[in-house]
């Protein structure tokens, strides 16, 4: 069981901090959390990147993000009439704020209150059959109509259809790129629609953002956090929307698949996963069924999610951020058996605190000073891997 979490707008001072923190290098969503967790503030985790990113051995001083281009981006997101708010905030997405490297900040275009209804993705192929289409088109006014929000990726195909047979009830295309840039072009009138019609555009990326290849595992890893589960309507085996699906099952989300021809490349994403285990689905009954009830996600009710569900959450109310931690003494030979228990592929934070036999805080705090010294990954599952 997850509980809603308190909604808690933070100071503006709070939001330029937290914005330059998330853009200084080597620091991502994991980074951040790990950072908040040590500092309690973003103001105190700013003055220390450049002491940490030097005693984790980067040769050149790691300068954090300036300020006057955080005030620029700030500026930019007001003139679009967008905001960017923090995880706990009201217009950030109640369940993707307790995935483990949910976006520390969100720009939010259009109307933040569709956020906190209960939502559902539905996600599949570009090159979608008329049928595909059609069925991604039923779904989704079929799940509006049932008071459920609908989340895609206003990419060409399957997106495309659910984000407009939504329109009328509520959806949120969430965008690899600035909330400002239109991806693909010719969704244009589309993504203006959603924001008129009491949607929402979110982002994690600067305004004129153009997206790239890597921006999109971590759009699809929002779409997947913010819904109760998601639908794969059409997608080949290797596809974005299969990533969608399996960010799903990783963040304890449920998974629903639109059955397909087995002669149809589209439909082998589909099939495959009903094979694994996801709710075979027809039409929208099919996925009220298999969750539980939906009730609005801000109204203390608690909200069941499979146990596989990522626990706690960044908590931005003043006054409750973690106790600052003390500085600890990470000497050579404490580095070297860290350094030994650690490969370039991923392994677990626990097992290097069994393999060291140090104590928890210790393997953190030096995993923290590789991380800001670009020498270390950090992954979803409390995952780490040395890089190069």
């Amino acid at each position: 069981m997850v509980a809603a979490m308190s909604q808690t707008e933070i100071t503006d001072e709070e939001r330029l901090h937290r914005l330059r923190l998330i853009r200084s290098d080597h620091v991502g969503p994991l980074t951040f959390r790990r950072l908040m967790e040590r500092f309690g503030s973003a103001a105190e985790a700013l003055a220390a990147l450049p002491d940490l990113a030097r005693r984790g051995g980067l040769s050149r001083p790691l300068i954090p993000y300036p300020k006057a281009d955080a005030e620029r981006e700030l500026t930019a997101l007001a003139a679009l009439g967008a905001r960017l708010v923090a995880i706990g905030e009201p217009g950030y997405p109640p369940l993707l704020g307790h995935v483990d490297d949910a976006p520390p900040l969100l720009a939010v275009l259009g109307d933040h209150a569709v956020l906190a209804r209960p939502i559902i993705g539905v996600v599949g192929t570009r090159n979608a059959s008329v049928n595909g289409r059609g069925m991604a088109a039923r779904l989704a006014a079929e799940l509006g109509q049932a008071g459920v929000v609908v989340i895609s990726g206003l990419a060409r195909g399957i997106d495309t259809a659910a984000h407009r047979a939504a329109l009328p009830t509520g959806t949120v295309a969430a965008v690899a790129g600035g909330a400002d840039v239109i991806y693909p072009a010719e969704n244009g009138d589309l993504y203006r629609a959603i924001i008129d019609r009491g949607g929402a555009v979110i982002s994690e990326m600067p305004p004129g953002t153009q997206p790239q290849a890597r921006h999109f595992p971590r759009r699809n890893r929002m779409i997947a956090g913010a819904a109760l589960g998601v639908v794969v309507v059409e997608a080949a085996l290797r596809s974005g929307s299969m990533i969608t699906a399996r960010l799903a099952l990783e963040q304890g989300r449920e998974v629903f698949a639109v059955p397909g021809s087995p002669l149809d490349p589209r439909a082998r994403g589909a099939n495959d996963l009903i094979r694994q285990g996801a709710v075979l689905t027809e039409t929208a009954e099919d996925i009220v069924r298999a969750l539980p009830a939906l009730p609005a996600l801000d109204s203390g009710t608690p909200v069941r999610v499979a146990d596989r569900q990522p626990g706690g959450t960044l908590d931005t109310a003043p006054g409750a951020v973690p106790e600052r931690m003390p500085e600890l003494e990470c000497g050579p030979q404490v580095r070297a058996a860290i350094a030994e228990a650690l490969s370039p592929a991923p392994a677990t934070v626990d097992e290097i605190v069994r393999s060291c036999q140090l104590s928890p805080a210790v393997v953190a705090a030096v995993l923290l000073e590789w991380e800001l010294a670009g020498r270390l990954e950090r992954h979803a599952g409390n995952r780490v891997s040395l890089i190069g």
